[in-house]
């Protein structure tokens, strides 16, 4: 990895991060249906042009039955349920759970698609619950049953990010994955708009609101998409997926620069096992990468 991808890896993982700071402000007043009808819709919106002018559009026929899936596994559900995370968690706190998504993938990969699961994934696998635990712990973060149901959702969210990578690698299809993208996000705006209409809050939302909802959109959907398609098209998939490691580093960074978020011992413990275990389980530790 050269300069140029290892800064495009950070600028990445900063603004996924940044999404959970983005979300947190931004739900209180949309709340977490339509704060995501927003984001997916915005991001949607914005693909689209560039699709229809390269030629895109025409990959999406006949694969709307995966989009819709993978929008609901991969975009509506899940960018709600971290919505909801985040109106009940710190912003940080949330970005940890976001990093147990490819400990899922490989544990839903081994019982649905009977792909081989080693021992260190498998000691991966019980590093991350041991990292799940240890952020349970946490007193700073927890206060009441709310924050559980919180917790809840985090954790159901990264399942459904691992269910949508494995459904998207078992059912192949001839669409790149720029045309992935924009169909997947526009299937997941279909979806969530009655119910986003439905929850659209009494009080008109603030100005600060709407900044934090247009950015998480466009930002950290749209723009965020474009560059790690890019990334993945310069170098290895163990390369691109690190990135996974410094999300909850950036997650909880921008929690306590901009939110006076608390970064407590069991965050930073939670977290480091949950990678270490993450490292394990995807195989980025022990492989070659470029």
């Amino acid at each position: 990895m050269n300069v140029a991808q290892l800064l495009v890896l950070l600028l990445l993982a900063a603004i996924w991060g940044a999404s959970f700071l983005f979300m947190r402000v931004a739900v209180q007043e949309f709340g977490a249906i339509s704060l995501i009808m927003l984001r997916v819709g915005g991001a949607a919106l914005l693909l689209l042009p560039f699709l229809y002018w390269r030629g895109y559009l025409a990959e999406l026929k006949g694969n709307w039955k995966h989009l819709f899936i993978l929008g609901l596994t991969n975009a509506g559900v899940p960018f709600t349920l971290f919505a909801y995370a985040t109106s009940q968690l710190t912003a940080g706190f949330t970005s940890v759970l976001n990093s147990l998504a490819p400990m899922f993938t490989a544990l839903i990969g081994y019982l649905w698609l009977k792909q081989k699961l080693s021992m260190l994934a498998s000691i991966g696998l019980l590093l991350g619950l041991i990292g799940v635990i240890l952020l349970v712990q946490d007193k700073s973060n927890l206060s009441g049953g709310m924050q559980w149901y919180g917790i809840a959702a985090g954790i159901g969210a990264s399942f459904l990010y691992g269910f949508a990578a494995n459904y998207a690698k078992h059912y192949k299809t001839n669409m790149s994955p720029i045309a992935i993208t924009g169909g997947h996000l526009m299937a997941a705006a279909l979806c969530i708009l009655p119910f986003g209409i439905y929850f659209w809050p009494e009080t008109t939302p603030s100005t600060l609101a709407w900044t934090n909802a247009f950015l998480v959109a466009v930002v950290c959907t749209a723009l965020a998409h474009f560059l790690y398609f890019w990334l993945l098209q310069q170098v290895s998939a163990h390369s691109a997926v690190s990135v996974t490691f410094l999300i909850p580093v950036f997650g909880m960074f921008w929690g306590a620069v901009f939110l006076q978020e608390v970064i407590s011992l069991n965050m930073i413990l939670g977290c480091g096992v949950i990678l270490v275990g993450v490292a394990l389980t995807t195989g980025v530790v022990g492989k070659k990468t470029t």
